[in-house]
């Protein structure tokens, strides 16, 4: 596991491809966000979205669980915060999607000699390139033993 002296300002790192279909935005939306533009496709026609889109809550879950495949080597202690959560474009089925993680901030600890505290600017796209959302992320990495 890589501890905050092994990370760097500027490390940036990009995930695989994560193909959203009908049925995953429908299921998640049934039970987190039932929205009638999340699980009903005919009537998600009439929306201002023209169709279905995944529910912003959805892809937080899949920005986690991407960011956990991205970055899942960091020796994390625990999230303590996010910022300028940005929902850019709708995410419709058939999106794939790619998860962009730069380290923007480090800085240890100030009550904590044991942890450090990092910064990561994310970003969401399609295929085409677009951005889907954008967040920043604060998190306690474990230290070294000094």
């Amino acid at each position: 596991m890589r501890r905050f002296d092994d990370l760097a300002v500027g490390e940036r790192r990009t995930s695989a491809a994560w193909l959203l279909d009908e049925a995953a935005i429908i299921a998640f939306a049934r039970e987190f966000d039932p929205q009638w533009f999340h699980v009903d496709p005919l009537a998600a026609r009439g929306s201002a979205f023209g169709g279905l889109i995944a529910s912003g809550a959805h892809l937080l879950a899949l920005w986690r669980r991407m960011d956990h495949d991205l970055n899942g080597d960091i020796d994390y202690y625990c999230g303590v915060g996010m910022e300028d959560v940005r929902f850019r474009k709708a995410v419709r089925p058939g999106d794939c999607l790619f998860l962009e993680s730069e380290i923007v901030a480090c800085r240890p600890s100030a009550s904590d000699t044991g942890r450090g505290l990092v910064k990561m600017a994310y970003r969401m796209t399609n295929a085409t390139g677009e951005v889907v959302l954008d967040l920043i992320a604060s998190n306690l990495v474990y230290r070294d033993a000094k």
